[in-house]
């Protein structure tokens, strides 16, 4: 009986354990930073991580359709790099972070590449995509596909929709457009459905729900990333960026994803000789708009005056002047 009882305070400390892993880590809005800071604390695991980004999956995306698929291998994924972790192995930025990719970003994997089309719905890539091979490489879990605007609006629809995903819907006004064709991405970025998010961009598919949504994106240099692997619309303009819910993280994702690929070598042979050794993370820095002089064309909003937008939009223009700005009016 004794032993019962021992056995039975075992299970319950491991219990306690295994749900004190996150115990004090604040999910919602968690930048990477933070995650690796409760990754080297204890305070957080990968595992703890992806559940709870399944989650926020399984409660939202119901209503905000961002996620056309779950990877039904991220929890291992998320084992191993705590298993990783927990040998002391060298580990960086995104090692054990949750990343979605949009749906036109191919993936080796049980997850499928349609591009939100029922047309390639069961097809099988030959291998990772250029990008995906990079976040594989750096330690990042794939979550899954974020939900596109089908074929990247190649298709004439409505911006977030898709046949194999539905409609994407802004998670701050759901009536509003969250904006294509990477809408997926901006949204489950917003709606803290994934830690990171990857998007594409042709004509404004980053920056566009980026801005929407309220996240940030980043448009990289025609070829400072590979498209191989990645469903097209043109070479001359395609791009692969990150969509998140911070600045840094969209930096510490740039980082991980840019660089040479002999599979899409005449764009990144020349755009690689421009990445700045170490990275782009050192340009982080809390005074780095001090004496930046940028243009502002008064022009674009002199249809919002007197509106709560145009007073927005000042307020910024006076947070960046107050660290530094420098504004040159037109």
């Amino acid at each position: 009986m004794a032993w019962l009882r021992l056995q039975a305070a075992a299970a319950v400390l491991a219990l306690t354990a295994i749900a004190g892993a996150a115990h004090g880590f604040e999910f919602h809005e968690a930048t990477i930073d933070a995650i690796q800071l409760g990754f080297r604390n204890g305070s957080l695991t990968s595992t703890a991580l992806v559940r709870f980004y399944l989650d926020q999956i399984g409660r939202l995306n119901p209503l905000l359709r961002a996620v056309i698929e779950v990877n039904p291998d991220a929890l291992r994924q998320a084992a191993c790099a705590d298993a990783e972790r927990g040998r002391g192995q060298p580990t960086g930025a995104l090692h054990g972070v949750p990343v979605l990719l949009k749906d036109n970003i191919a993936t080796r994997d049980a997850l499928n590449t349609t591009a939100g089309s029922l047309a390639l719905l069961g097809s099988v890539v030959r291998r990772d995509a250029g990008v995906a091979a990079r976040l594989r490489r750096a330690g990042a879990v794939v979550l899954g596909k974020s939900n596109p605007s089908e074929w990247s609006e190649f298709r004439q629809v409505d911006n977030g929709w898709s046949a194999r995903g539905g409609q994407t819907r802004n998670p701050y006004v759901l009536s509003s457009d969250p904006c294509g064709s990477s809408a997926g991405s901006g949204v489950a970025a917003a709606a803290n459905m994934a830690a990171v998010t990857l998007g594409t961009d042709t004509d404004g598919s980053i920056l566009c729900p980026s801005s929407f949504n309220s996240v940030v994106g980043i448009r990289p240099t025609l070829g400072l990333t590979s498209r191989a692997g990645v469903v097209p619309i043109t070479p001359l303009q395609d791009t692969v960026g990150p969509i998140c819910r911070t600045l840094s993280d969209a930096v510490h994702v740039l980082d991980a994803i840019v660089g040479y690929d002999e599979l899409d070598a005449a764009a990144t042979r020349v755009a690689s000789k421009f990445i700045p050794p170490g990275g782009y993370v050192q340009f982080l820095k809390k005074d780095g708009l001090r004496g930046k002089r940028v243009g502002v064309l008064r022009g674009f909003f002199q249809s919002y005056a007197g509106t709560r937008r145009l007073r927005v939009y000042e307020q910024h223009l006076a947070t960046m002047r107050k660290e530094g700005m420098v504004c040159i009016f037109h």
